[in-house]
């Protein structure tokens, strides 16, 4: 019971995605770069295959939180008639138990774009 609780306060959680995000690349804890910000264009060597299986397949594929799976063709067709532009906007803005950005924190809108598209192209 007092496991429970621990798991799911709030601290615990935030840190639980700060180590997934730090294990799968996505941030790093060198600061002595300079961070680089690219907009609106895909980054260099931007790998949409690595970068889902980095950020989003945890969720995606498990059903985690309520996302959808990739390769449930009923679970992403409701998603898929908003159009691109609106699943991007859930994805940069965040959805239900999503953070913004899912977990790509270094993905430009490019990026996510891309990833979204991979998802649905994978569910159909």
């Amino acid at each position: 019971m007092k496991l429970i609780r621990v798991l799911k306060s709030r601290a615990v959680q935030v840190g639980l995605v700060s180590v997934l995000a730090v294990m799968s690349g996505s941030l790093s804890a060198d600061t002595s770069k300079p961070v680089v910000m690219q907009l609106a264009q895909l980054s260099e060597n931007f790998d949409v295959e690595r970068a889902y299986m980095q950020s989003c397949w945890a969720c995606h594929n498990s059903g985690a939180a309520g996302a959808p799976k990739v390769g449930d063709a009923a679970a992403w067709g409701p998603r898929a008639e908003k159009g691109i532009d609106g699943l991007l906007a859930n994805a940069i803005n965040g959805l239900n138990a999503m953070p913004a950005k899912g977990m790509c924190f270094t993905c430009t809108n490019d990026d996510l774009k891309a990833l979204v598209q991979y998802m649905v192209d994978n569910s159909k």
